[in-house]
């Protein structure tokens, strides 16, 4: 009893030992919790981080999976709406070669090309004719005009159907595998496949053929590849663990980059009971470890569902978890060995420590007896501790030096209030000068909505006899019957008058009244709107000796209205067209825009090689009825363009020098921003900005 005694009362008298009980104590009691809580959390987050990694790897895969499925729609609906198809249909003997080309380049295994009722017109394999493909959802899908793809699961008769070829490349051999539900069948004969038809219409919208086509994935290897390189990069994982993709058919390993032994791929493995039942049966997505063939992974599941809403296979991306294993529990182990040696050496340094403590407390005792003694120039001075001791024996030197730290002060005001003076001067000046830009602005959009309110007025006077001239003139013709042969060449010239005067009309009423040419916006692939616009501006290009360059490498789409970016794109080619009367080259360019200095959107570049456009007419380029065409145009073109552009959060950049050619570059995001377009309407047209270099 005595010595606890003793104890106690050493600990209440002497500084020394409650130092030393302070630092022994967190590390006799302290460490021993401390790393107990920490391995138990280390383990916590380790199940967390790791399901946290393969969730988000799964989302990747699963994103480039849509994007394969609706790549392969897209190809098949872009197609049925070109104008190769079209003038194959009217040629029958190419239709097979264009199939069969169009279907090696689409990267398909199999192209059919339906009539209206869903039966095989047309088939790029040995697939009868007449057979009928009506009862697949996508194809019925396409008889109702609505284009789409999906994944399916066929049968062995069903690949055979559509070629022999198929159904040996779908047969795979069942291998025994450690874990997996009992199968009694001895191979897999169905395949997984990218099923997509698109509705071909004719010059009225009415449906005249269905264009069905699919990838097998099957032995799919580049897909799996890819899927996997894209989810797991180079050394997106430690040393010694390895990224994992594949994709099933039910259980059954189609496709995938898993490995058995000597670098074969695990095909015709299948994944475990407990796996198959959580992600097939309950149709919930795995996230969590699993024993993928002959290891622990950890592994993400999630189940692939077809047109009709079944579960026909299992997506799935993984890695090898003993690395990670391995570096978690190194990771503790060095955790705790550090801890202990920090704490160690933390107990030696504070007993050291401890000594520094009395010293400021001796020299503040001091010098607070010398001003007692009235010693005004009395100081603690520099002292060694940092902490809040020294913090304190500071402040005592600072209230001393106040009275001439304020002076100091009071002549630093007076500076700076000089200084804020004349800035705030300055800045009266510059709102001086933003005021009158306002006024110019508000004038300006005043004049505008003047001449939008007289443009439409005068837009619809002209409308009502233009429509009597035409009518007049449809009336002549069929009265005057083969007696108006000898003026055919005038009642042709009066007509394209007529027409003329409509699309002038056309082009005042939507700028007088944009609102009422507002169409739906569409996800659009901008490479392809390019290319139909070099379709219907061919008479243009073929007539002026132009030669066309592209360099499309733009892979992003954006949410636009397709019929207002033709019209804008059509508008830049027609004008380049025109700047090169002696013939050129058109340069068209299409590019992602980088998402780290901007937003994410396109890039579309129209270049030409005319004589460019003079310094004085770049500011007004984009302003209404401004034109350089003195006998043609109405000077409305570029005007339309671009608030079509700004309707959509988009811009138009000109870079151009006489001479030199003159390059459009219309930015588009990937998701429209009306704000823009707001602000335009509500500034008018004089807050246009035009980047001319």
């Amino acid at each position: 009893m005595r010595m606890p005694r003793a104890c106690a009362e050493r600990l209440r008298r002497s500084v020394r030992a409650k130092l030393l009980g302070l630092v022994l104590a967190p590390l006799m009691l302290g460490f021993p919790i401390i790393m107990g809580l920490l391995w138990y959390w280390g383990e916590a987050y380790y199940h967390r981080l790791m399901v946290s990694r393969v969730g988000s790897d799964l989302a990747t895969a699963h994103g480039y999976f849509e994007r394969v499925i609706e790549g392969v729609g897209h190809g098949i609906d872009g197609l049925a709406g070109s104008q190769a198809l079209a003038e194959a249909r009217a040629a029958p003997d190419g239709l097979d070669t264009l199939l069969a080309a169009r279907r090696q380049a689409l990267g398909l295994d199999f192209l059919n090309l339906l009539d209206p009722a869903g039966r095989v017109l047309r088939a790029s394999t040995a697939m009868a004719a007449g057979a009928d493909r009506a009862g697949w959802p996508v194809v019925a899908r396409a008889l109702q005009a609505d284009a789409g793809s999906a994944i399916e699961r066929f049968e062995a008769a069903e690949l055979e159907a559509i070629s022999p070829l198929l159904r040996e490349r779908a047969r795979l051999a069942l291998m025994p595998t450690a874990r997996a539900a009992p199968d009694p069948r001895p191979e897999e004969t169905r395949g997984l496949v990218v099923h997509a038809a698109a509705p071909v219409l004719d010059a009225r919208g009415k449906l005249v053929a269905v264009l069905e086509g699919g990838v097998l994935l099957n032995g799919n290897l580049g897909f799996v590849d890819t899927l996997n390189d894209i989810v797991y990069r180079s050394g997106s994982l430690p040393a010694g663990s390895e990224g994992t993709a594949t994709l099933f058919i039910d259980d059954v390993r189609i496709a995938t980059n898993v490995r058995l032994f000597e670098g074969a791929r695990a095909l015709g493995t299948r994944a475990s009971a407990a796996v198959r039942e959580h992600v097939l049966g309950l149709g919930r997505t795995w996230l969590e470890r699993a024993f993928v063939v002959n290891d622990w992974y950890v592994s993400a599941y999630e189940p692939v569902v077809d047109s009709r809403g079944e579960r026909v296979g299992m997506l799935y991306v993984g890695f090898l978890e003993a690395p990670f294993r391995a570096a978690k529990q190194m990771a503790l182990l060095i955790v705790a060995g550090v801890s202990l040696l920090v704490s160690v050496a933390g107990a030696l340094m504070t007993l050291h420590w401890a000594r520094g403590i009395f010293r400021p407390i001796e020299r503040m005792h001091a010098t607070i007896g010398g001003i007692d003694a009235g010693d005004e120039h009395a100081r603690v001075g520099d002292v060694a501790s940092r902490d809040e001791l020294g913090r304190l024996a500071t402040a005592f030197d600072r209230l001393l030096d106040d009275q001439a730290a304020r002076r100091a002060e009071l002549q630093a005001l007076a500076a700076s209030l000089d200084r804020k003076v004349a800035e705030r001067t300055a800045d009266l000046a510059a709102a001086n000068e933003e005021l009158r830009a306002a006024q110019h602005r508000l004038v300006m959009s005043e004049k505008l909505a003047a001449i939008g309110e007289l443009t439409a007025g005068v837009a619809h006077e002209i409308s009502n006899p233009t429509a009597v001239i035409q009518g007049n003139l449809d009336l002549l013709r069929e009265e005057l019957g083969p007696a108006a042969q000898p003026v055919a060449n005038e009642i042709r010239l009066i007509h394209e008058q007529v027409g003329r005067i409509r699309l002038i009309v056309t082009k005042l009423l939507q700028f007088a009244r944009p609102g009422e040419f507002v169409g739906y916006v569409e996800d659009v692939d901008v490479n392809a709107a390019l290319a139909d616009c070099l379709v219907l501006t061919r008479q243009h290009l073929t007539r002026a000796g132009v030669k066309v360059v592209q360099k499309l490498d733009a892979r992003g789409r954006v949410r636009i209205n397709l019929p207002e970016l033709q019209q804008v794109l059509i508008n830049l080619i027609v004008n380049a067209v025109q700047a090169m009367p002696a013939g050129g080259t058109l340069t068209l360019e299409t590019a992602d825009r980088d998402p780290v200095h901007d937003a994410r959107g396109v890039r579309i570049t129209v270049r030409d090689t005319g004589s460019g456009i003079r310094a004085e007419d770049m500011a007004r380029l984009f302003d209404p009825f401004f034109t350089t065409k003195k006998r043609q145009g109405t000077g409305l073109g570029l005007s339309i363009s671009h608030t079509l552009v700004e309707r959509y959060g988009g811009r138009i950049e000109v870079d151009s020098a006489p001479g030199c050619g003159a390059a459009f570059t219309v930015s588009l995001l990937a998701e429209p921003d009306y704000r823009n377009d707001r602000a335009a309407r509500g500034c008018g047209d004089e807050s246009r900005e035009t980047n001319a270099t």
